[in-house]
Order: C-alpha cells, then sequence, then structure tokens
C-alpha cells in the first residue's frame, strides 16, 4: 500500500484547483440561523438531482448542518469575501451584519448571492476528518454577477477577456 502525501503537500496540490466559494446555511432545532464557508461543491447527480458538500467534523455548526431536514447553499458573489471570511470563524452570530431573508421553509439566504440552492436532506457519510453531507435541490435562484473564486490560498475573480 502506497504511503499518504502529507497534508501540507495535499493542500498545495488542491490548492491549484479553483473551487467557487459558498456559504451553507440552516436552522438549529430551536430556529437560529446556522452557517458556515464551504468550497466543496459538487454535483453528484441528475436524477434525482443530488450535490455533495464537505463539512469539518470539528466545526462547530456540524452537528446542526448534518441534523438539518433543511439547507441551504448560497454561491457567493465575487464582491462577498467578506461573508467567505465572517462564516469561516468561530463566532457566535455569524449572521450579524450580513442581510439574509429566509426561504419558503425558512433556511437563511443570504442576500446578493450569485446563487442559492435549496436542499433536502438526502444522505451523510464519513469522510475522513469530514463529514460528506449530500442534499437533494429542491428549488434555488440565480441572478447576474460573477462567483467569488478561491485559488492558491486567496480569494480571485474571473478575468474576461
Amino acid at each position: 500500500m502506497s504511503q499518504d502525501t502529507d497534508p501540507a503537500d495535499f493542500r498545495r496540490l488542491l490548492g491549484h484547483f479553483a473551487t467557487g466559494v459558498t456559504v451553507l446555511t440552516t436552522r438549529t432545532a430551536d430556529g437560529t440561523p446556522a452557517g458556515m464557508t464551504v468550497n466543496s461543491l459538487a454535483s453528484v447527480s441528475l436524477e434525482p438531482p443530488l450535490v455533495s458538500v464537505s463539512i469539518d467534523r470539528t466545526a462547530d455548526v456540524h452537528d446542526a448542518l448534518i441534523g438539518a431536514p433543511r439547507f441551504i447553499i448560497n454561491i457567493l458573489e465575487a464582491t462577498q469575501e467578506g461573508h467567505s471570511r465572517r462564516f469561516a470563524q468561530s463566532e457566535t452570530d455569524r449572521f450579524h451584519g450580513v442581510g439574509w431573508h429566509p426561504s419558503p421553509e425558512g433556511e437563511p439566504i443570504i442576500d446578493g448571492a450569485l446563487t442559492h440552492i435549496e436542499c433536502e436532506h438526502f444522505a451523510a457519510y464519513p469522510g475522513g476528518d469530514h463529514t460528506i453531507l449530500v442534499g437533494r435541490v429542491t428549488g434555488g435562484a440565480t441572478r447576474p454577477g460573477a462567483p467569488l473564486l478561491y485559488y492558491r490560498g486567496g480569494y480571485t475573480g474571473l478575468e474576461r477577456g
């Protein structure tokens, strides 16, 4: 069996893959908005429509996100780096000062997000130090704009020529 690459090399290798930046949101059992920055969004299936995200098992909102019946994937717009940074930190109220409105089912949708994807919890699987959360897409909306991207350890945008 081959030896695993060390974590620093792993980060460096995958850092050369540009990813979109999302904020995953839901409500806790008591109705409090909860969310965190996630950049591991992937399409899983067209029929049924499924997506996956990976959530660090040590994240303070891990259990709320894994246990929620529904969640929202907010794909951030290029000007929303501040939201990404805010939701990546361990703060008691990440939503303070962030505009949002409830989905028809009550989950937080970040104002100004490029896209939001409404999901029902479909499955969760162990994935090393993360949990892979699979959601069944039930709706969403898009708006014009450019995505916020993360590349080689920093935020960037698209260069259009």
